[in-house]
């Protein structure tokens, strides 16, 4: 294929270099002359591991060639990839200058060059940009007024995920390829590109894309911020973290794995809250902030509140809480959020019913019976015996159990509102007219 990079910084000079590698006709466009000019002798502009070989071979096959001129990078190319930067504002946005810049030069060369033999031209944006930028800044580009005889584009976001450091390697053996588009002829022609990744596409809309970048950051910053807290409270404690840290990385069922890594309602239980307060007393007494640890209790509060929020604002009275529990399978209802959920909606004024497969208050003993009647003084009037009979007139429904038996209440009965908190109702549940996830 003959492929457009645009932008020969960290990402665009290991992009352009790899798929020469591959086969593919390459060319690099950048403003910056020094860049270009070290690109064509066959040197790196950016310093990584293997990649000043990786051009060299680039440059001697032919396969490899960088310009500042955009139109002749362009000429019968079936595809740019756009690799500029997008650094932040001084308020924190996505400055997207580079972006919108190199975007319109891309539309103004296509008047003067020749189209793909195809006819048919990709762009795909490979740098970190914000969801919706795809269509309020990317597709408008090539919609707003006619292309020129022979061209038609497809758009798409196709994210990087290459690590300074190892980005050569990372580049051939990525976590997965993600290619965000609405354009058939798009999809298949990254699937074509990144064939030699030897695994298979996700193909999720632009959005999706957009955004999985961001979500894979900001858990690679909490996981580094986290190993820095425990090392900052342990110190204090005798405690060398690098070994803790060391056993509980082996742990590849729960620590590093899927488990919990999924949107759904707030945390609660015998041990999750208790062990964070005590993490925040053991650091309260050492002098050690743990900005982190404190933020998740905060944090799990307006997931809470999120949710009590929206039931107020439908002006709907009459509410179904099916699940009390703190997770199901479970009757422990020690700092369950639903059983928060039930509190605050009886403190306003709503008229709530509860159902719980296993929540029974004559099969529950001591502490956890304690605190569900500290909780809920009427506790016996609440609860419904069946889901059939908590849905009874009610408007809303906030699902946490997906138990056979609810789901198949809710089939039968569906109210005016269904809040699902887990994520795991099905589809034909999501299908409700009046149905809308707790973050979704």
């Amino acid at each position: 294929m003959r492929i457009t990079v645009l932008g020969l910084g960290y990402v665009g000079t290991i992009t352009a270099a790899g798929l020469a590698s591959k086969g593919h006709h390459v060319v690099g466009v950048d403003v910056d002359e020094s860049k270009v000019e070290s690109l064509r002798r066959g040197a790196s502009p950016v310093v990584e591991p293997g990649i000043d070989e990786l051009v060299a071979e680039g440059i001697a096959t032919g396969r490899l060639d960088a310009t500042t001129d955009i139109r002749a990078a362009l000429d019968r190319s079936d595809v740019s990839l756009v690799c500029v930067g997008t650094p932040s504002t001084a308020r924190g946005s996505t400055d997207l200058t580079f972006m919108r810049r190199v975007l319109a030069d891309l539309r103004e060369a296509m008047d003067s060059v020749r189209p793909p033999d195809s006819g048919h031209h990709s762009v795909v944006i490979r740098s970190t940009v914000p969801p919706g930028t795809g269509a309020t800044v990317v597709a408008p580009v090539f919609d707003a007024s006619p292309l020129p005889a022979g061209w038609s584009v497809g758009t798409a976001m196709c994210p990087e995920f290459l690590r300074e450091g190892s980005g050569v390697a990372d580049f051939y053996d990525p976590p997965f390829v993600v290619v965000g588009t609405a354009d058939d002829a798009t999809r298949r022609a990254l699937a074509e590109l990144f064939a030699f990744v030897g695994q298979g596409v996700h193909d999720v809309d632009v959005p999706t894309a957009e955004a999985l970048k961001y979500a894979c950051n900001a858990f690679h910053a909490v996981k580094i911020t986290f190993a820095n807290e425990m090392g900052r409270l342990f110190s204090q404690y005798g405690v060398d973290a690098r070994r803790v840290m060391q056993i509980f990385c082996e742990d590849d069922k729960l620590n590093l794995s899927s488990a919990y890594l999924r949107p759904g309602f707030a945390f609660g239980g015998s041990c999750l809250p208790k062990d964070l307060r005590a993490l925040q007393d053991l650091a309260r007494v050492a002098a050690v902030d743990l900005p982190l640890i404190s933020a998740t209790t905060t944090s799990n509060e307006l997931v809470v509140r999120h949710v009590v929020d929206r039931v107020l604002a439908t002006r709907l009275e009459r509410v179904a809480l099916l699940g009390l529990s703190f997770k199901m399978h479970t009757d422990d209802v020690r700092e369950s959020p639903s059983l928060e959920l039930a509190e605050r909606f009886i403190g306003k004024g709503l008229d709530v019913r509860v159902y719980d497969p296993i929540v029974n208050p004559d099969r529950l003993v001591g502490a956890n019976l304690r605190h569900l009647q500290s909780r809920l003084t009427h506790v016996n009037r609440l609860l419904a015996p069946s889901p059939e009979e908590a849905l009874r007139d009610a408007d809303i429904a906030i699902v946490t159990s997906t138990e056979p038996a609810v789901l198949a209440a809710l089939r039968a009965h569906p109210p005016q509102f269904v809040l699902d908190m887990s994520g795991r109702l099905g589809d034909d549940l999501e299908r409700l007219p009046g149905y809308e996830g707790v973050s979704w």
